[in-house]
């Protein structure tokens, strides 16, 4: 099979990923293999090619928001079956024994593994997965728009659950990437205002024109204070700046698996009981949850389409914050 593999992380501008045929795996027991149609493209696959986070192996191939159907099926497979189409996300696996998939915190399993880190992902033209760790997708969604449903959209889910925003509330959003442009719909659907500080001008016409009250910048002052906020752009000068906007009692969730160090700051920001909380990837229960929610809305996803080949140039230009909404690569073209 054809895949996109990275031998050594370095920066975009040196194009780290190698196209290359490898053998086209064959799925273990409880393992289904996918023929991939599309995979999304995260700011996680970014950090993964440029090395801000410690890869467990190498080669690898990055991609985690697989959209594919069932071509093959391992021994003992019982929940999926040939044809099905399936959508595989970030969390690849889980140990189901420590003591946190005991308490039903399975995103901080001390055993986790990751699609496209640990587990080699869907930049290529098929994959492997345990049958726990794939999804059914609602027939509302081509192959196209749901990609970037199964990270960009759960883990901006769960970040919106846990920023502990309310129907009718007001919710921030920092940065308007990917996730952002998602879960705005949700946060709409909830009857929230929502509040977008990006720098670009086509995401803010993007974020106008899926709802946002109000859209500028990070420093600019909106003329009210948020009750919950949630960063996703990875830069960690944006908390203080986001706390400065936060209303007293607000949670302030951030939304990546990487972020750049958070300035020092005055503590009197931080009173008046405001949270600020990570967040950790995701569990299965957010992707059957926010799934279900999607097609209810339904979501609309922007975006921008291109050959598996082109992997490189799209880490690029996500780099330059130049894809708007989410870039998904499709094999074969």
């Amino acid at each position: 099979m054809k895949a996109m593999r990275l031998h050594q992380p370095a920066p975009a501008e040196e194009m780290p990923l190698k196209f290359e045929d490898i053998p086209t795996p064959e799925p273990g027991a409880h393992q289904i293999r996918l023929k991939i149609s599309v995979c999304g493209v995260c700011h996680t696959d970014l950090h993964i090619v440029e090395g801000d986070l410690t890869l467990p192996r190498l080669p690898t191939i990055p991609g985690h928001e697989i959209i594919g159907v069932v071509d093959a099926v391992g021994a003992g497979v019982t929940r999926h079956k040939i044809g099905d189409r399936l959508g595989v996300p970030w969390l690849n696996q889980t140990c189901g024994e420590c003591r946190y998939c005991r308490a039903g915190k399975e995103n901080l399993c001390e055993n986790i593994r990751f699609t496209g880190m640990h587990a080699d992902g869907g930049f290529a033209e098929y994959t492997i997965v345990h049958e726990d760790f794939a999804y059914p997708i609602p027939p509302v969604f081509g192959d196209t728009e749901a990609a970037p449903l199964m990270c960009a959209g759960v883990v901006g889910f769960r970040s919106l659950r846990l920023s502990d925003v309310q129907p009718g509330q007001k919710l921030g959003l920092y940065g308007f990437g990917a996730s952002a442009h998602v879960i705005i719909q949700v946060a709409r659907h909830w009857n929230c205002e929502v509040f977008v500080f990006t720098r670009s001008d086509e995401h803010r016409r993007l974020a106008k024109q899926l709802g946002a009250v109000w859209v500028g910048g990070a420093e600019d002052d909106p003329g009210t204070l948020m009750d919950s906020s949630i960063i996703f752009a990875p830069a960690g000068k944006l908390v203080p700046l986001a706390l400065r906007r936060l209303d007293r009692g607000g949670t302030l969730a951030l939304g990546g698996i990487h972020m750049s160090d958070i300035p020092q700051m005055p503590y009197n920001i931080l009173w008046h009981e405001r949270t600020i909380r990570s967040v950790a990837n995701s569990t299965r229960r957010d992707v059957i949850d926010f799934l279900n929610v999607a097609a209810e809305i339904p979501i609309k996803t922007e975006t921008e389409r291109y050959p598996l080949s082109a992997a490189n140039e799209v880490m690029l230009k996500l780099k330059r914050s130049e894809i708007n909404g989410a870039a998904v690569l499709a094999p074969g073209e």
